[in-house]
């Protein structure tokens, strides 16, 4: 999937503590800001603020998506809830009008020697990664779509998910979040944890889910631009879902995402037009 809207150098420029979203920020849901950039935004803020320590590794990052966020400048704020000599813990918040609209909590540890780990990984089918488009161009980011019947060929917009069968993806960011900030691991990997969302939910009518949340387990950071995810599980009931996916590198799994969400059933994603590799 390619976006392809060429009227702004990022998806946030900076203001001191303020981001203005520019249009190629706003989301499918509206005249809002995509959860993908606020969760991006928020895994910026926690960077921003933390000391840099080589040997801290960003394991845990739980976005909640409290209201919608407009395409209007945010203020972001973080802090240090804990910070010892194994574990940090950092907390930020977006604040439009005064009003909270997503926070997110960070979990920090101490990178340290490895011990025997013969414990079972789980299974996980990662397609092939494909290769970048010959031509870049304007585009802001390119998805590689897979899912039903041939899961190793990815399809050419959203209809490879809207199937009742397995689904993955593969994803890079091409803009960059904040306007002359370069994106680094993290803030890729906070990005792409909300494709969790729309992956685990699809099914063969569509989307008829809004994520809430998502978290991101990482055992490492991603090695190179490609993230990939796929689907593991999905449960509903009473318009209530949970699910989860692996994320994974051209390396191999890095951790997972797991996402809530709340029946939305008058959403109707556009399909066609919007992959590509």
């Amino acid at each position: 999937m390619t976006t392809n809207r060429p009227c702004a150098p990022a998806f946030f420029v900076r203001d001191g503590d303020t981001y203005i979203p520019t249009t190629i920020a706003r989301g499918p849901w509206g005249e809002t800001v995509s959860g993908t950039y606020v969760g991006g935004l928020l895994g910026h803020v926690v960077e921003r603020d933390t000391d840099p320590d080589p040997e801290v590794h960003p394991a845990r990052f739980t976005v909640d998506l409290l209201r919608p966020v407009a395409m209007a400048p945010v203020d972001a704020r973080s802090s240090v809830v804990r910070r010892g000599r194994r574990l940090w813990l950092v907390d930020a918040e977006l604040v439009q009008a005064g009003t909270v609209v997503a926070r997110a909590s960070a979990l920090f540890l101490r990178r340290g020697p490895q011990p025997p780990d013969d414990a079972w990984p789980g299974a996980v089918s990662m397609p092939p990664l494909p290769p970048d488009p010959a031509e870049i161009g304007d585009r802001t980011t390119v998805l590689w779509v897979f899912g039903g019947a041939d899961p190793t060929t990815p399809t050419a917009d959203l209809r490879g998910w809207q199937q009742a069968g397995p689904k993955s993806v593969w994803v890079r960011e091409i803009t960059p979040l904040v306007d002359g900030v370069e994106l680094t691991p993290f803030v890729r990997a906070a990005i792409a944890g909300d494709y969790a969302s729309s992956l685990t939910n699809f099914g063969s009518t569509g989307l008829p889910f809004i994520n809430a949340d998502y978290t991101l387990s990482l055992s490492r950071l991603p090695a190179g631009p490609h993230l990939g995810l796929a689907s593991l599980t999905h449960q509903s009931h009473n318009g209530i879902s949970t699910g989860v996916a692996t994320v994974f590198d051209h390396l191999g799994p890095i951790g997972s995402a797991t996402v809530t969400a709340l029946a939305n059933p008058g959403f109707s994603p556009a399909l066609s037009g919007a992959a590509g590799g």
